[in-house]
């Protein structure tokens, strides 16, 4: 099954909460809400340099596909 990059959640149980998950290495979740991340991969201390240098990027391209699917929405 091919996955979208970026994909939106929201659950009745976080009514404040808008998710985006990122189906990319590295896996992670985002809350929109307040930006806090959840990892879905194990790293090791070789892989936390690298990740800091892109978490910041994933992060701001998963705000962006938010930004863009709400503006989708809002057309219709």
């Amino acid at each position: 099954m091919e996955l979208p990059r970026f994909i939106l959640g929201d659950n009745t149980d976080f009514p404040d909460s808008i998710f985006v998950i990122h189906t990319e290495y590295p896996r992670f979740i985002i809350d929109l809400k307040n930006d806090e991340v959840e990892w879905l991969e194990d790293f090791d201390k070789e892989d936390e340099k690298e990740l800091a240098d892109e978490a910041e990027s994933l992060i701001t391209q998963a705000n962006e596909f938010y930004d863009r699917e709400v503006s989708r929405y809002e057309q219709d």
